[in-house]
């Protein structure tokens, strides 16, 4: 973590929430949500260009990094009624929230059910499946049980063992990736994976949809290379919310920004110069 950032714990919904923040309120605040097995710190090659305009927030879910890891309440709901004690114990003024996958969920349920808590709301690809979650492809390993398995692996492994497997996986990323995302494997809670593989993934992201009253931007890749969020799905995505923005960004799977850095952090920055900042400026 760089020595400029700072590392706090907050209590939030019945349990403490960890949490690494860039900055002291002096700029516009923007919270990101990671997505599972990932930790706040996933998000460092993001923050340390964000930082510069915006006052950088980073939460450990629930289960995950330095947070509690209760036996049980890992729904989007759980999470966005963490997010949301977050913001109010921190007393944040109209944050944006951005999140991807799991945290990409968490950011969806949290402006649907509080929609007085953020200015704007930022989706790398959620979970918004077309219809069912596909199958997984022929020889490939269900994705769930690979997340699984990665993690247990890393569990019982050393660090540079978990970086180097993931550096099989997933050639293509940075090297500033891989210390944060190996050691978010160790500290995922079994608990949080239990629950992962006998609850069915939530389907009611269009009635969410539909409750959504915040700009939003929604960043999604290939199908084909893994990401979740299909062009169908992307147009009846913007039939429900006509004002949603929404990017595709090729040549990416799932972890867009890992994949697609600049083109990403070029969209996330237009997005929030045309939204962050004019709401904050209206507020003071």
């Amino acid at each position: 973590m760089p020595q400029n950032w700072s590392s706090h714990d907050v209590e939030s919904n019945g349990i403490k929430l960890h949490y690494y923040r860039t900055g002291n309120g002096d700029k516009p605040p923007l919270i990101l949500c990671h997505g599972a097995t990932d930790s706040g710190l996933c998000w460092t090659r993001v923050t340390r260009v964000l930082e510069r305009d915006y006052d950088v927030i980073m939460p450990d879910a629930r289960g995950h990094g330095l947070s509690d890891q209760p036996a049980s309440g890992y729904s989007n709901q759980d999470h966005a009624r963490d997010i949301a004690g977050l913001i109010q114990a921190l007393d944040l003024d109209n944050p944006v929230v951005g999140g991807h996958s799991m945290g990409a969920a968490t950011t969806l349920r949290l402006v649907a059910d509080y929609p007085d808590l953020a200015s704007c709301a930022i989706l790398e690809d959620p979970p918004m499946w077309s219809a069912s979650p596909p199958a997984a492809a022929p020889g490939r390993p269900n994705p769930r049980e690979s997340m699984r398995r990665t993690v247990l692996d890393a569990h019982s492994s050393d660090l540079q063992t978990t970086i180097d497997r993931g550096k099989t996986e997933h050639p293509s990323w940075s090297d500033e990736e891989w210390q944060p995302w190996a050691d978010a494997k160790k500290h995922v809670s079994t608990h949080f994976l239990d629950e992962m593989a006998t609850v069915p993934p939530a389907r009611n992201w269009r009635d969410l949809l539909a409750r959504v009253k915040v700009p939003m931007l929604l960043i999604t890749s290939d199908p084909e290379r893994g990401g979740i969020v299909t062009p169908e799905a992307s147009a009846e995505a913007q039939q429900i919310l006509p004002s949603l923005q929404v990017i595709r960004l090729e040549g990416a799977g799932h972890n867009i920004r890992r994949e697609q850095f600049d083109p990403f952090l070029a969209a996330v920055q237009t997005f929030l110069a045309a939204h962050a900042r004019a709401t904050t400026h209206t507020a003071t």
